[in-house]
């Protein structure tokens, strides 16, 4: 379906063609047409799927809608001389779109101001932690169209009587089962009680069983569902591979032969806590990488100078958290790579889903210790698919392919080609730090 045929504003065509899109993807064709009806949405989508921009749209025609009824009644109403005209916009802003992340709440507020360019005097502020209040102030005591905010910031300037949420049109949930990962349920409730009941609302998640769909149930009104894609889906753009290593050098010594590779464009290294992913970039810049970690941890504006490195290339290599990777799209990064395998057999998906982008062709690796095995076989139950194991030679594992209790697997593929020197920087412990905290 061509994006003509939507009947989007011409302001929002024009947009979305100097983008470079003219055909909408399967969950912009149907999230789309109901969204524009005003109806709630419950919508299932993969990354990398346009779903930012299946929300981004509705909301900017809503906008155009507004304004455009406001100035007739403008002109309708009579005018006093010597006074100004009526005004007829809320107190605050129409749109509110809560992100589980920073990085992700980033990735929505610049395509929102990319899908509208052409929308005169478009307001989009951006309300997220790790970053002073002056600035989120300021934004908030303007005019606003579209705010777009992580829970725990945005109920803090709620209780300060900053942020004014009585003029709310539209909540978009976007990412929502990770929001409620992350703890941030009874915060949802609290902001959508502060919102007017007429309004629109529209869920994005890549499930809606269990709590997730229970807060469907109490936020949205005779939603719409719509199931574009789910965790069976083949990836098709996408390459699987599974790395048996026999400890942590053995893991330490298959990374090293990988990021050597010249196929390596930009690697994406997951790691499974904050220390791992500093430690590990470390190592990595010892050994001559252009390379930074990214985490929770961080203040934000050092994390929006590690992305901003990412998207420049002056970064090969990026060691990142689940929780910081969340939203980062780089049609650039060719590899990623499980060197932490994640806490949930779900985030696998979302992992591998930062490559592949775009059209281009990508690479997931997984390197996974025996002590990995139950979590594989998760992932594997999960997808409803077998990660095909292989070696590289010189680097064969010494111990056996661990394997699920009855199950017979064929052995993993060899790939012929020479190893690599591995590098081991002078003076520096390869053990494993034995910190798990917070990712």
């Amino acid at each position: 379906m061509s994006f003509d045929t939507l009947g989007l504003n011409a302001f929002l065509t024009r947009a979305v063609a100097d983008a470079g899109y003219t055909t909408a993807t399967e969950v912009q064709m149907r999230a789309i047409p109901p969204a524009l009806q005003g109806r709630d949405l419950m919508v299932s989508s993969s990354t990398g799927s346009g779903k930012t921009a299946s929300f981004v749209i509705p909301a900017l025609e809503r906008i155009l809608a507004a304004r455009a009824d406001a100035g007739k009644k403008r002109d309708a109403a009579p005018q006093v001389p010597g006074e100004r005209p009526a005004r007829y916009a809320p107190n605050g802003p129409r749109i509110l779109v809560l992100t589980p992340t920073r990085e992700l709440a980033m990735q929505v507020a610049k395509a929102t101001v990319d899908y509208g360019r052409h929308v005169p005097g478009l307001r989009v502020a951006t309300i997220v932690g790790g970053v002073p209040y002056g600035a989120q102030l300021k934004a908030l005591r303007g005019p606003l169209d579209v705010l777009i905010a992580t829970p725990g910031r945005l109920i803090d300037h709620m209780e300060s009587g900053k942020a004014m949420l009585a003029g709310i049109e539209m909540l978009v949930l976007d990412e929502a089962d990770r929001m409620l990962d992350m703890g941030f349920i009874d915060p949802i409730h609290h902001i959508a009680s502060a919102l007017p009941k007429t309004r629109q609302t529209m869920m994005y998640s890549a499930t809606f069983a269990g709590h997730v769909g229970r807060l469907a149930q109490d936020l949205l009104r005779d939603p719409e569902r719509i199931d574009v894609s789910s965790h069976t889906e083949k990836h098709a753009d996408i390459e699987q591979r599974l790395h048996w290593a026999d400890d942590q050098t053995h893991k330490n010594a298959l990374l090293d032969h990988i990021l050597t590779e010249k196929s390596v464009d930009q690697a994406l290294v997951f790691t499974s806590t904050q220390r791992d992913a500093d430690w590990l970039a470390d190592r990595l810049a010892d050994m001559g990488h252009r390379v930074a970690s990214l985490h929770g941890g961080m203040p934000q504006g050092r994390r929006n100078r590690v992305l901003q490195g990412l998207r420049s290339r002056d970064l090969r290599v990026l060691v990142a958290t689940d929780v910081a990777a969340r939203g980062i799209d780089v049609p650039s990064i060719s590899h990623v790579i499980n060197y932490g395998l994640p806490m949930k057999a779900e985030d696998y998906v979302h992992r591998i889903g930062r490559t592949g982008r775009a059209g281009r062709a990508g690479l997931a690796v997984t390197l996974a210790e025996r002590r990995d095995a139950g979590m594989v076989h998760s992932i594997q139950r999960f997808t409803t698919q077998r990660i095909p194991a292989e070696v590289i030679v010189g680097l064969e594992p010494q111990r056996a392919e661990p394997k699920p209790a009855g199950a017979a697997r064929p052995p993993g593929k060899t790939f012929n080609k020479p190893f690599g020197k591995t590098f081991k920087p002078a003076g520096r412990s390869f053990a494993k730090p034995a910190f798990r905290g917070d990712r």
